[in-house]
């Protein structure tokens, strides 16, 4: 079978990106496309005191396990199966549980810091960068955390201040230079997404792949 196509989606927390991934998976199939999540490769702090956790930087480089990161998506791109960790986002550890990753054709990797690594870049066969307002990013940071995460409006704040705002200016913000797409309101961005999936396609007739009907 052809190489694996291998689309990387960077951008801000609470950009979109997510959105972005999912309505890929919806409109191409979740037969041929398999979406990884860069937050799933966090490091494992189950060694570090639970009081010390919380004050550590989760929007750094150095946040995550790259190297395993690497190894799987070389792995998925050549077919093979992995075992992606599962992160619990309360404890700050990875669960003994993992979710297992077969054979896609559309690999999908979504992270706020995946253009970092000029490794990792250079795997991608399409990039983009999803970008979106401060505020907008803020608010709905601050709902997925209160809701999903559990985290109080204090720690969501003073998280943001700290660590979130001044790594998006210092890591992520200078990444969208290595984007192929840059797009605006993320998912709902109807332009861009159809502009993406004619470039999805071309990729897969390039490779011998049978193209995807329309979504």
């Amino acid at each position: 079978m052809a190489r694996r196509i291998l689309i990387g989606i960077a951008g801000g927390s609470g950009s979109g990106k997510t959105l972005v991934a999912r309505t890929i998976l919806r409109e191409l199939g979740s037969d041929r496309v398999v979406v990884i999540d860069q937050d799933s490769y966090y490091k494992d702090l189950d060694d570090i005191p639970h009081l010390d956790r919380d004050s550590r930087n989760f929007d750094h480089p150095d946040a995550f396990d790259a190297d395993l990161l690497k190894r799987h998506v070389r792995d998925l791109l050549e077919g093979h199966a992995v075992e992606q960790p599962i992160y619990d986002y309360a404890q700050h550890r990875r669960l003994a549980e993992t979710r297992t990753i077969g054979d896609h054709v559309v690999i999908v990797l979504e992270g706020i810091l995946i253009f970092v690594d000029p490794e990792l870049r250079a795997m991608m066969d399409i990039k983009l960068f999803v970008d979106a307002d401060p505020d907008v990013r803020f608010i709905r940071r601050l709902k997925r955390d209160l809701v999903e995460r559990g985290r109080s409006i204090d720690s969501i704040i003073r998280q943001y201040e700290e660590s979130v705002r001044p790594m998006h200016l210092q890591f992520v913000d200078p990444t969208k230079r290595y984007a192929d797409l840059i797009i605006p309101e993320g998912g709902h961005n109807r332009v861009a997404i159809d502009v993406l999936k004619t470039m999805i396609r071309e990729l897969l007739r390039e490779r011998g792949v049978e193209t995807v009907a329309a979504g």
